[in-house]
Order: C-alpha cells, then sequence, then structure tokens
C-alpha cells in the first residue's frame, strides 16, 4: 500500500484557542482531526522536538532541555545540532528503514527543525553562521546534499538570519522556510518533509502573550504558510501541524545563581572580559531554560547539594526542587540532567545571569550570543532601551566591522524584568496546551494527548 507524502509543519506556539485566527490551518483541522498536546519536560524547543522525533522522552532521548552541562568538559553548550546527540531512533530513520525493507523508497527533507547536522534525511537546511578566527560572525546556513542550501538562497535570497533571531528576530524567517519548503516539496517529493516556523516564538516572549496582538500575529503564520499549503495540494501530499508549547505571562525573573553565589557555592573567574562562571571551582550552579533549571553540583559533594536545595527552595518564585530518583516523575532521570530540577511558579522564568554587578558582567552578556551564555537569554529579543539610540550604535558598530575593527554588538539589555513571556511547564488549562492536527484515523482517545503519542501516530502515516 503507497503512501502519500507528508509535510509535517511546526508552527511553534500554536494552541486551540489561537486556531481560529488562522483560516487556513484550522481548514486542515476541520477536514481532518486535532488533539491538544501534554508537554513534556521541560515545554522547550530541543526536549519537545526530540520527543516529537522519538517517541520517547527526555530520559530516554536525553535532550534534557536546550542546553546543559557537557559534564567531560565542564562547558554549558546550548542549541547543539548534531543528530548523533540523540539518544532514541528519530521517525526519518525508523521509517526509512521500515519503508526501503518493503523495496519502495524513502526521502525525508529536514528543514530549520533542530539536531540537523548528521541527521540520516536526504536534504536538509539549517541556520550556521560561519566564524572567524578574528572574531568575525557571518550569517549562513548549511545541509545537505552539497549545493541544496546555496540552490535555495539563489532562488530566494539570502536566507534573512536576523529575523531567526535577536532584536529583529520576526516574519521574515518564516516565510523564507514556508516558500523554500514549498520549493523543496514541489521539485524533490520526499516522502516526509519537515518544516520549522518560528513567527510565534517572538512576540509572545517579548511582550507576553496578554500583550500581544496575537490574532494579528497567528493570521501572519497563516498567510506565510499559504505557498506550502498550495504546493502540498497541487502535488497530493498530506500536511499535519503540530508545535511545542503555548508561551505563557511571566512578571518575575528568578536568579538562581545569584542566590547561589551570594552563599559561596558558585565561583567566577574574573577577567578582562568581565566574570566567567567557573564550573570547575563552583559547587553548585544552575543552567536556567525558561522555566526550568538544571543545578549541578560538585559530585559527592552533599552538603553542597543540601545547601543549594534548601537555598533555592525558599527563593520567591520556585515552585518545586526535584533531587536524584525524584526526577524522574518528569522524565529527566538522565545523567545530562542536574542533581537538582527546579521549575518556576507559572508566573516566574529563571534568567541566567551569575555576576552580582553589572560592570563586572562578561562582555558577551550585551550581545546575542547563544552558544557562549550558560542560560537561555530572552533579553537577546531586545534592544537595550537605555542606549539614547540603540539603532545608531548597531551602525556605528557594523561601520565598525566593515572597516576591519574588532567590535562587539554590544546592544542586548542586561535586565531580565524586560521580558513578559515564557515557557516551559505545562499549560494550566487545555486551550493552551500545544496542538497536532493530522488526517487519517483519529487518535482513540478524546482530549489532549501525550506529545510522545505523537511519533506513533506519524510513522502509521507514512508506513500503513
Amino acid at each position: 500500500m503507497e503512501s502519500q507524502p507528508l509535510i509535517l509543519i511546526n508552527a511553534v506556539g500554536l494552541t486551540s484557542r489561537l486556531l481560529p485566527y488562522a483560516p487556513r490551518l484550522d481548514a486542515l483541522a476541520k477536514q481532518g482531526w486535532y488533539r491538544p498536546l501534554i508537554e513534556v519536560a521541560p515545554a522547550v524547543t530541543c526536549t519537545a522536538q526530540a520527543t516529537l522525533l522519538t517517541g520517547k522522552s527526555p530520559q530516554e532521548h536525553g535532550i534534557v532541555a536546550n542546553g546543559w552541562l557537557f559534564r567531560d568538559t565542564g562547558d554549558v553548550r546550548f542549541w547543539q545540532q548534531s543528530n548523533a546527540l540523540l539518544e532514541a531512533e528519530p521517525i526519518y530513520t525508523t521509517a526509512r528503514r521500515l519503508v526501503e525493507a518493503r523495496g519502495r523508497r524513502f526521502r525525508a527533507a529536514k528543514l530549520f527543525w533542530w539536531f540537523n547536522q548528521g541527521a540520516d534525511v536526504a536534504l536538509s537546511a539549517t541556520p550556521k553562521p560561519h566564524y572567524g578566527a578574528d572574531g568575525n560572525k557571518a550569517f549562513g546556513i548549511t545541509g545537505r546534499p552539497e549545493g541544496f542550501c546555496e540552490g535555495l538562497e539563489n532562488a530566494l535570497g539570502p536566507f534573512p538570519f536576523p529575523s531567526f533571531w535577536g532584536p529583529r528576530a520576526g516574519l521574515p524567517c518564516t516565510q523564507w522556510i514556508a516558500q523554500a519548503a514549498a520549493q523543496v516539496v514541489a521539485r524533490e517529493r520526499p516522502e516526509l518533509t519537515l518544516v520549522y516556523l518560528p513567527h510565534l516564538d517572538y512576540e509572545p516572549q517579548r511582550r507576553g502573550p496578554s500583550g500581544c496582538a496575537m490574532p494579528r500575529l497567528v493570521g501572519e503564520l497563516d498567510t506565510a504558510c499559504a505557498p506550502l499549503l498550495d504546493a502540498a495540494k497541487r502535488e497530493g501530499a498530506r500536511v499535519w501541524i503540530v508545535s511545542e508549547y503555548g508561551h505563557c505571562d511571566v512578571r518575575r525573573p528568578v536568579l538562581l545563581n545569584r542566590v547561589l553565589r551570594e552563599a559561596g557555592l558558585l565561583t567566577v573567574r574574573p577577567g578582562p572580559f568581565g566574570e566567567m562562571l567557573d564550573t570547575f571551582e563552583s559547587r553548585a550552579f544552575a543552567v536556567c531554560d525558561h522555566q526550568l533549571a538544571h543545578v549541578y553540583t560538585a559530585r559527592g559533594d552533599q552538603k553542597a547539594l543540601d545547601q543549594a536545595q534548601a537555598l533555592i527552595a525558599a527563593s520567591a518564585g520556585v515552585a518545586r526542587v526535584l533531587a536524584g530518583d525524584e526526577r524522574a516523575e518528569l522524565g529527566l532521570d538522565h545523567s545530562r540532567s542536574g542533581e537538582l530540577v527546579v521549575l518556576a511558579k507559572p508566573d516566574s522564568w529563571f534568567a541566567y545571569p551569575y555576576w552580582l554587578d553589572d560592570r563586572q558582567a562578561p562582555d558577551f552578556a550585551r550581545t546575542v550570543d547563544i552558544h557562549r551564555k550558560p542560560g537561555y537569554d530572552p533579553c537577546e529579543l531586545f534592544l537595550d532601551p537605555k542606549l539614547a539610540w540603540p539603532m545608531g550604535r548597531v551602525i556605528r558598530r557594523l561601520v565598525q566591522k566593515k572597516l576591519g575593527f574588532r567590535t562587539l554588538f554590544d546592544v542586548i539589555p542586561l535586565d531580565p524584568t524586560l521580558v513578559k513571556g515564557s515557557h516551559g511547564l505545562p499549560a494550566a488549562l487545555e486551550p493552551d496546551r500545544p496542538i497536532l492536527i493530522g488526517d487519517g484515523p483519529a487518535p482513540d482517545r478524546e482530549g489532549s494527548i501525550p506529545m510522545a503519542s505523537v511519533h506513533g501516530h506519524l510513522l502509521r502515516a507514512l508506513v500503513p
């Protein structure tokens, strides 16, 4: 039995409450079926995508957050792209093996989903800047096969990287990715096309969902999907929609690392570029990721663990602290997890700063630098309002860079109270949960279904 090509659009931030503002996507739901999804913990991009791809919990696939402490090197790394980090088999590998065993072709395209590099797919594209020896960075995308990304950019223009993340993050990157996916579907006709559209992940973090014009934003996402939906119709492909989480309003950043430092548990190394977190000498420190944090303590230092647990549990904005086997309750009993896993209260989120004086902040703190910061920093979505003319500073830095000077785009604020939206916890109400829209046989159960079950529904659609 032949199966139709399937396109899975990851419309991050989409919920059933927002679906009526997206007429095209809403029509897909009415033609087929939809279910709210029960979030994984933490409900963040890398963990959610790993669960969608593998059908496993974080303690099985190993992606315990967007970033974690790599214990063998002592480095905190966020936003790693290696497919080898997945400790469970992803859908494109499983489906290819089963389909090819039946003597049929199976090709997957992975467009801007995470864990893209080295993935067992025929076609891929993912953001990957070029880094020079002199500290310069040039925007770029990479993928396979050779020439594939160059062909997309020749047809559509350069990928609008500044709109993918940073103070200018917004609609253009979503429009570009959807148009690129439409070309891939039409020209290559993969059996599975994974497409990541991030438009709803920006303003709800900046302003909080209640502070955004959500009908307009969702409508813009829906319109951006049009060329891809049209291509799917022409090619006879099925379209499914999934999302990773919904956003919530927050009013309070919680700075766990400052609590630990003031107690003498966190150690820094002062230097010419500001204070750097010393993971080797610290007895405890937190890797903060939206509304969940992993707290790592020195191995065998029970006193530090107990002290850190007590201090954090008593901190305003903290809901729960789980230690040891308790982490299994969240599916996070894994060697990559911290000795403590901390959950925020619904109106709070965890900010990574560990310095006590902004004059001692590391130089990267005022820049967009997702790989050097030892925690997630949504302040990167803002220009510093304390600057008299922030765009003027950006222009000056661009001129300096073009003249060959080494310079920092130091325009990012250090004030976490600017952030009004977050995610990471399960939604309080079902309409605010992420969503799955599909066709064909519907899930047996009504109401919300586990996010891990998406994998099985996809596999049955791809290998009937």
